[in-house]
């Protein structure tokens, strides 16, 4: 199996995580909730999510239309939950198609922009963004796991 294949499997099971995280909240209020010493709400960080994935995947490798706005991510209030599992459901049905059609060349190939202060390869960054994900995907359950106790 092909890394593009491998990362694109890991993205979808992940984002299922992500998606069944977001549906345990206790309730739609519960994703805005800012525990003390988290800046940011369960809410925010799967919109943070959606926003980097459709981005750096589905526009800039997919070239699927999305206009990013990174200031609305974290600022966002009051979405249900029913809402955001629904544009996760349709990260799911994207973003790991995206991936799993990159040719061994793409993967190897410079990433179109560079992100992270330096220029790295395609597959070096969707490793990375992998990793971004399931940071974010601790610190939600972690976030949900403090509002139920």
């Amino acid at each position: 199996m092909s890394i593009a294949k491998e990362l694109a499997s890991l993205f979808r099971r992940d984002l299922a995580r992500l998606g069944k995280q977001i549906a345990s909240f206790p309730g739609d209020e519960a994703l805005w909730t800012r525990l003390p010493g988290a800046p940011n709400a369960a809410g925010n960080l799967a919109l943070h999510i959606e926003g980097n994935l459709r981005e750096f995947v589905g526009r800039q490798l997919g070239g699927l239309a999305y206009t990013r706005n990174r200031e609305l991510e974290f600022n966002a209030q009051g979405m249900s939950k029913e809402k955001i599992v629904g544009r996760i459901e349709d990260l799911i049905a994207t973003i790991p198609s995206v991936v799993e059609q990159l040719s061994p060349q793409q993967m190897e190939t410079e990433y179109p922009q560079v992100v992270l202060d330096a220029p790295m390869s395609t597959a070096k960054f969707l490793i990375h963004l992998y990793g971004h994900l399931n940071w974010h995907l601790g610190q939600i359950d972690t976030l949900r796991r403090g509002l139920m106790s």
